[in-house]
């Protein structure tokens, strides 16, 4: 059994809604910005704001266009993300396994 050591999650993916944003794109290829949002019940601006911080952290591109004089944003998940996201999962099941 390993010692219990919870430093080992990562900061900008633990926050609620970042987790969820994630979670949800690791199973996707992209995803527009509303169906982010009515996926985690999030409201614009908090969405926009946490889409931010995983973007600066290189976990997520967006891609922001306008489709009949309409904002339209997609997401994905970068390479980085997708390296971060899975040693995020590997530290989680390491602190239940020393749990």
């Amino acid at each position: 059994m390993g010692a219990f050591d919870p430093q080992g999650l990562d900061d900008v993916i633990h926050g609620k809604l970042r987790l969820a944003v994630m979670s949800y794109l690791s199973a996707v290829e992209d995803a527009s910005f509303t169906e982010l949002r009515e996926r985690t019940a999030a409201s614009d601006g908090n969405l926009s704001v946490q889409l931010r911080k995983l973007e600066e952290a290189g976990y997520v591109d967006q891609d922001k266009q306008f489709v009949d004089r309409r904002p339209h944003t997609r997401v994905r998940m970068t390479d980085a993300g997708r390296r971060a996201w899975i040693a995020y999962l590997d530290a989680l099941r390491a602190m239940i396994e020393a749990g």
